[in-house]
């Protein structure tokens, strides 16, 4: 069984790596400079990273500009997410550098063209799953959107390749993750998921790494506020698995 990949979040509002709590605009801290976080992550051995445009996935613009700069600095994989709607977005996303890009809101709003985004692209392509209870959050999880199984069904005739699974409660809380959300979907889908929300010890970590299809797993605000850092939970998930 291979390991579990980590993917070090770098969250970014106007040029600025920030961590929200639960999504809220405004809330959370600001961590300066997105460049330095990434170069801080690989230099400890990350090998992908999340990054969100939270600006491009609240409507207000984007940091295109940004994530290029961590491309073209950064010798590592990024998973883009915010704010891929439609053709242009989607094609900004990967000029700017991203290996794979992950669809939020257009999966529940724009299905036809989410699911001709996932027959063109393949594996470039994963779907994020933003869940407030049983339901789908969007537009920057300010509004809730479909049932969660009903998408997910849908998604998997369509052939998606994986979900990036949050449960928006516990992102940023630094509270512990929401193991069930996780088993939930993995009994709904043969796809992977790579977790997100909630992680905050090693301990949190070795459970994570033991579900089932969790390939990866989203860590943000722990590894900014010093919980952890990124060697110790490569090292953690090397051992679970």
């Amino acid at each position: 069984m291979s390991t579990v990949t980590l993917f070090p979040a770098v969250d970014i509002v106007a040029g600025k790596a920030v961590q929200l709590v639960q999504g809220v605009s405004g809330s959370g801290k600001e961590y300066g400079d997105p460049v330095a976080a990434a170069r801080r992550w690989h230099e400890q051995g990350a090998r992908w990273l999340h990054v969100v445009d939270l600006d491009a996935a609240f409507g207000r613009g984007d940091n295109a500009a940004a994530i290029a700069a961590i491309s073209a600095a950064v010798d590592v994989r990024l998973e883009v997410s915010g704010g891929i709607r439609d053709d242009a977005s989607l094609r900004r996303a990967l000029d700017a550098g991203a290996a794979r890009v992950n669809i939020g809101t257009a999966a529940i709003e724009k299905p036809q063209w989410c699911d001709a985004a996932i027959a063109a692209h393949g594996e470039r392509i994963a779907v994020g799953l933003d869940v407030r209870g049983d339901r789908l959050a969007a537009h920057g999880w300010t509004t809730d959107g479909d049932d969660l199984l009903p998408v997910l069904a849908r998604l998997d005739a369509a052939g998606c390749a994986r979900y990036v699974v949050t449960d928006v409660a516990s992102d940023g809380m630094l509270a512990g993750p929401n193991l069930d959300l996780w088993r939930r979907v993995a009994d709904h889908t043969d796809a992977p998921i790579i977790a997100s929300g909630g992680v905050t010890t090693l301990d949190d970590l070795r459970v994570v790494a033991t579900l089932p299809q969790v390939e990866g797993v989203i860590v943000g605000t722990a590894l900014y506020e010093g919980r952890f850092g990124v060697a110790e939970a490569l090292g953690v998930l090397a051992e679970a698995r």
